[in-house]
């Protein structure tokens, strides 16, 4: 199985089953439900596939597993793909969500259909590829591939500001991706390849590697996003269509803080120790800011999206405190908002089909008409909140055990956050479930179907699951951590000895 090229095979199995709908002729009707049945089985494979390698990933080293190399362009750059206990985790939470995102789309998108379900797959083998790529060039063109079908999924099948939102989303991603490039080139010229393994183990001149630094930071920042390079997510989360949402939010975000894990830290260790104290300030300002804002907010989605920021800012602080409990947090964080921010967008789309609005005031009693639908909401609401026993608290709890071994105060203006997550949280839940059920277009709404149960069911175990027993996904990642602090330690350590003979 080790032998058997399965990274590449999870990677462009989407793209395959998109060629296949590519193909598809008939009547529109037919050639729609043909798509969407080819898309989920599609999706499903793709999913099993992913589910191998991770029975046969090996949890007690911290080497990239899996791994393919072929000769591609020269000049020391090749198509070399493999996982470590980090991008392991990714690749699972990518290729669990993506049939979710189909199966959520089943009776929501009624135009173009086939075209959707080829942006969807496509967008996925993008994704997968982003986590799995250990060769620069190879990493960058899955990053900026995977804006294009993000574009069309928001700019076709979204809202009336459709083209504004997307447009916003592109050129903020793509104004960082070019400065990202232009680090990738200056690393190039200096080590002679664009191999990742290779370039972690070089050492860069530390004059350099706050330019460098600066520019990665510039990309991942947007990406995840941090304050105050976050306004094109809001925007983005109200004009996508639910899946666009939930793909969005539940893996598109997680870039971000995977590209300051697996680049930033590892490459650049000076200029991240030098840097630290910034990208505490700015998260410190996200999630406290953005909670704030959300508990403004009339539009459902508009808050989530900033709950989606604050919570980031979590993942932020934990990756940066560069402590065992504090980055296997944040990825914890990451994990667990990838499921919690799907299933609460997924709860949005579902009153949003029967209603076709997000105002928070036109709701209200929901659980008079919807029981099901209200116990699902009250789960995945307390997820976000934090609430022991649930995921959500697992990774947050994490990160202040890391922060507060770093930073007190820091610590400290978490906690607020945590408190600030709970208010606006259970003001929507109060809001749109409880209440008198006075309004008409309420009276006569249906409660969750078979298919809608069958989405929110693996999401609503997880959560439970992982909160009670998360260490089916620490173990995964407890060695790679492990490295990954060692090697920033022991690259501060050399700095400082050379340093120190200079004088």
């Amino acid at each position: 199985m080790i032998d058997f090229p399965l990274l590449s095979l999870v990677t462009f199995l989407p793209t395959v089953g998109a060629v296949f709908i590519l193909l598809i002729r008939g009547e529109e009707e037919i050639v729609a439900r043909n798509a969407k049945w080819v898309a989920i089985w599609t999706t499903v494979m793709t999913f099993g596939a992913s589910l191998l390698i991770w029975m046969g990933f090996n949890t007690a080293t911290a080497e990239f597993q899996f791994v393919e190399q072929t000769a591609w362009i020269g000049s020391g750059i090749n198509y070399h793909m493999g996982v470590d206990g980090i991008s392991m985790l990714f690749v699972l939470l990518t290729t669990l969500l993506t049939p979710l995102c189909i199966l959520a789309s089943w009776e929501a998108i009624s135009t173009r259909v086939k075209e959707y379900m080829i942006a969807f797959l496509i967008m996925e083998t993008m994704m997968i590829g982003v986590f799995c790529a250990l060769d620069f060039v190879v990493f960058y063109l899955f990053f900026e591939g995977g804006l294009i079908p993000m574009f069309l999924i928001i700019g076709i099948w979204g809202g009336e500001r459709r083209i504004y939102a997307t447009f916003k989303f592109f050129l903020y991603t793509l104004l960082g991706s070019v400065l990202m490039l232009l680090a990738i080139l200056a690393m190039y010229l200096e080590a002679g390849t664009t191999d990742i393994p290779t370039l972690m183990a070089t050492g860069f001149d530390p004059a350099w590697q706050h330019w460098l630094w600066l520019a990665f930071f510039a990309s991942f920042a947007v990406k995840i996003p941090m304050w105050p390079v976050h306004t094109w997510l809001p925007d983005a989360h109200v004009e996508a269509p639910t899946a666009g949402s939930v793909i969005l939010a539940g893996v598109l975000l997680k870039i971000g803080g995977y590209g300051f894990l697996r680049f930033s830290i590892p490459m650049l260790p000076e200029a991240t120790e030098y840097f630290t104290p910034l990208v505490f300030a700015l998260s410190v300002i996200a999630i406290v800011y953005t909670s704030l804002v959300a508990l403004m907010q009339e539009d459902m989605k508009k808050l989530i999206a900033y709950s989606s920021v604050a919570h980031m800012g979590f993942v932020t602080i934990g990756i940066f405190t560069l402590t065992k409990q504090g980055i296997e947090g944040g990825i914890m964080v990451m994990l667990s908002h990838g499921l919690v921010s799907a299933a609460l967008f997924l709860i949005v789309g579902v009153i949003y089909d029967r209603v076709h609005t997000r105002e928070i005031a036109r709701y209200g009693g929901l659980v008079h008409r919807m029981p099901m639908y209200a116990a699902v909401f009250m789960v995945i609401a307390l997820a976000n909140v934090g609430l022991p026993g649930t995921s959500g608290f697992v990774g947050e709890f994490l990160v202040l055990v890391g922060v507060f071994q770093v930073d007190t105060w820091v610590a400290f203006f978490a906690t607020i956050g945590i408190v600030l997550s709970a208010a606006y949280t259970l003001w929507l839940y109060r809001r749109v479930i409880y209440g008198q059920l006075e309004k008409a277009e309420l009276k006569d709404i249906l409660d969750l179907n078979r298919r809608e149960i069958a989405i929110f069911a693996p999401l609503v175990v997880l959560v439970l699951y992982f909160g009670i027993y998360p260490e089916p996904l620490l173990e995964v990642m407890h060695v790679s951590v492990a490295n990954l602090i060692q090697s920033h330690e022991v690259a501060m350590n050399g700095e400082s000895a050379v340093a120190l003979m200079n004088r």
